[in-house]
């Protein structure tokens, strides 16, 4: 009776929620649901995934360099006074003209409203004149404009009065309807600035059950699915007109540590905790080869990431790592001065390929004595920053997507960051990143971000799991010019089309 419900909420490729033909449409399912379309604090991201909102540039995914977008051009060669020329063809979707007030204002919405987004823009002023930009930052930040792929920073129309249910932006789709937590309803926009999309509308829903999102798909109830059930792959590969895609990502899966909780503190618990890591299983098990064993944050591939010397693995050498830490394994329980040692470990079910990591470390870690409690939550980000009453955390991060390591450092690891959620503290490793925001040469910025990632391995300030790839499956005998991207932020685009 769930799944049938799960179905039939899932809207006709063909007809809106009324009933009535839409033309030529799409529907897309993906895994993470949002209760509010705020691009500027919504960390599913879903404005600009869905074609409704943009930014003033975007990431280049085969150069991992900085395009143009709603910016067409810029200049700051002092890394602190940066001007930039906005398209003068550019208008929301009700109409108004792009502005560089109307830019001004959005950036400074965006900073006020997302605690993030002010830490990693640095904006100390902005001043607008037609449709020229000046910016200064409060000190030289030469990795300024590549920040501004960050879909938090795109730039709506913030005169409307109710944006956190319809915003109103500059892409190719606009919205018609929003349902918090299950779907938005888009129509093309017939002025966008690169070209109306081919699509009449977009119904663009979420489902965070694997499962039921691959049934959705079998039964014809949606055209394309983000990140299917991976048991099911093989079953949708051989279905005749299933194209199913994946793609290596800029994404890893690691073991947050809490390094306020008095256990974690000790270097010797955190590496013990990631010997017991078993990586090559999980790719192999859960992932079925869909993804890579990671032993930093960075795909091995990308020119900023470290190589890595192996580090003492398995259960053996995790009881050694807590045996120096003072702990030993008594009458069957791992345990310091009289106190068991216990974790409470947070995972969520939108990637459904966590909670299953989550059972396999508590698994692993009970059979040397570690007892592990597991707590399923809703949305991470809130609440891992907002309590503090969990010892661990499996989850997914993009590392890269910005083409550049600075992103990542900056929010997982500097006292600032958004994402820091480890509460990490470091001088050292702040005053390494703290360089390599003030560095411009790619060389030079390459060498520091390897010194930060190092130090991040080698005091296991969280570890890494895997490199999961990205697979998305889709109606290949309608569905064209679909692109499952490395960045994942570009899903809706007016390239989309249907046969």
């Amino acid at each position: 009776m769930v799944l049938v419900l799960i179905l039939s909420a899932c809207s006709s490729s063909s007809q809106n929620a009324g009933g009535q033909e839409q033309g030529k449409h799409v529907h897309f399912l993906y895994n993470f649901s949002t209760q509010s379309l705020d691009p500027h604090v919504d960390s599913s991201y879903v404005p600009i995934r869905a074609g409704i909102a943009e930014t003033l540039v975007r990431l280049d995914e085969d150069k991992l360099t900085v395009a143009p977008w709603l910016a067409k051009s810029w200049e700051g060669e002092d890394g602190q006074h940066w001007t930039l020329h906005l398209r003068d063809d550019v208008t929301f979707q009700n109409g108004k003209p792009l502005t560089g007030d109307a830019v001004k204002a959005s950036l400074e919405r965006a900073t006020t409203e997302n605690i993030g987004v002010k830490n990693a823009l640095k904006i100390q002023s902005i001043e607008a004149n037609g449709n020229t930009l000046n910016i200064t930052t409060t000190e030289p930040f030469p990795e300024f404009v590549s920040e501004l792929v960050n879909p938090n920073t795109s730039i709506i129309d913030v005169s409307e009065s109710d944006i956190v249910n319809k915003p109103i932006g500059t892409g190719p789709f606009m919205l018609t309807s929003f349902t918090p937590g299950s779907k938005l309803e888009l129509q093309k926009y017939a002025d966008y600035w690169d070209g109306a999309s081919p699509l009449d509308g977009v119904t663009f829903s979420f489902n965070e059950d694997a499962n039921a999102r691959s049934l959705a798909l079998t039964s014809g109830q949606v055209d394309i699915v983000y990140r299917p059930e991976v048991e099911s792959l093989e079953t949708l590969d051989a279905k005749d007109g299933i194209k199913v895609e994946s793609t290596s990502t800029f994404r890893v899966h690691q073991m947050t540590m809490n390094m306020e909780r008095p256990a974690l503190q000790d270097v010797n618990v955190r590496r013990a905790i990631d010997a017991l890591i078993d990586r090559k299983e999980i790719v192999d098990s859960i992932l079925l080869g869909y993804g890579e064993p990671a032993v930093g944050p960075f795909l091995p591939s990308l020119p900023f990431a470290p190589t890595y010397e192996p580090s003492p693995s398995g259960e053996q050498a995790a009881v050694d790592y807590l045996n120096q830490a003072g702990y030993t394994l008594q009458n069957g329980v791992m345990q310091k001065n009289g106190q068991p040692l216990t974790m409470t470990l947070l995972t969520y079910s939108a990637r459904a390929d966590l909670p299953l990591i989550a059972q396999v470390f508590q698994s692993d870690a009970g059979r040397i004595g570690i007892k592990v409690d597991i707590r399923q939550i809703d949305t991470p980000e809130d609440y891992m920053a907002s309590n503090r009453d969990w010892d661990l955390a499996t989850y997914s991060n993009l590392t890269a997507p910005r083409g550049d390591a600075g992103y990542y450092l900056n929010a997982t690891y500097h006292p600032t960051g958004a994402l820091n959620f480890s509460g990490a503290q470091d001088k050292q490793l702040t005053n390494i990143i703290d360089k390599l925001n003030r560095t411009v040469k790619p060389e030079d910025r390459a060498v520091l971000a390897e010194q930060a990632a190092d130090y991040v391995h080698d005091n296991v300030i969280n570890s890494f799991v895997l490199h999961p790839a990205t697979i998305v499956a889709y109606d290949e005998n309608k569905v064209k010019h679909w692109v499952t991207t490395r960045s994942e932020y570009y899903m809706i685009t007016n390239q989309l089309d249907v046969m």
